[in-house]
């Protein structure tokens, strides 16, 4: 455990996803903003945390950044397959989980939705335009058992944080700390690099 940490009860869940298609198939962790890489700039917050581990089915591209690594305990289930190792592997009560291809997020957007955690809540994300952002999140590590029943259905993340107490946040909360949303941004297509100004691993 991080000493001195701000969330000793929080595991940071990194989650890896899949080859990033749109862009030519690269470990989309290994992107570039300034120099460093979109998974350094996302271990930067791993000592306010109790814990870190990386979920990433090929973890290969990732073994030179020393993280626990962990694979999808039920295979080809997406997004909420990596949030469900992320909770089985966790040693500590919550995860906290961010997507690697979020180069943008912030501590001060991540201590809005670690805050609004409470004894009736099992799951926190923010809201915008309709649509939850559930890999910028914060969930119980106890609902694992849970989760892996309801990925036998193929369920949205929205589908399975359905069946959970989700506190879901709205915009305007982000907005007081993050005025453009950066926190909630990710890269996806040769576009999005454009846009926000990331670069392709080197080689």
């Amino acid at each position: 455990m991080a000493e001195g940490a701000t969330f000793p009860d929080v595991t940071l869940g990194l989650l890896a996803g899949g080859q990033g298609a749109r862009l030519g198939g690269v470990a989309k962790g290994l992107l570039t903003v300034d120099g460093r890489t979109v998974l350094e700039r996302l271990l930067e917050f791993a000592p306010r945390f109790g814990d870190v581990l990386l979920v990433a089915n090929a973890p290969q591209p990732y073994a030179r950044f020393g993280v626990r690594t962990v694979a999808d305990v039920v295979p080809g289930k997406g997004a909420p397959g990596g949030v469900h190792a992320a909770l089985g592997a966790a040693r500590t009560p919550w995860v906290f989980t961010v997507a690697c291809d979020m180069p943008f997020v912030t501590e001060a957007a991540a201590r809005v939705v670690l805050d609004a955690r409470a004894e009736d809540v099992d799951a926190v994300c923010f809201e915008r335009e309709g649509r939850w952002e559930p890999l910028f999140a914060a969930y119980r590590a106890a609902l694992v058992t849970r989760w892996g029943g309801a990925l036998a259905e193929e369920p949205s993340m929205r589908q399975v944080l359905s069946r959970f107490r989700t506190r879901t946040l709205p915009e305007a909360a982000l907005r007081a700390v993050d005025p453009r949303l950066r926190a909630l941004v990710n890269v996806n297509t040769p576009e999005d690099l454009a846009r926000y100004g990331v670069g392709l691993p080197r080689a």
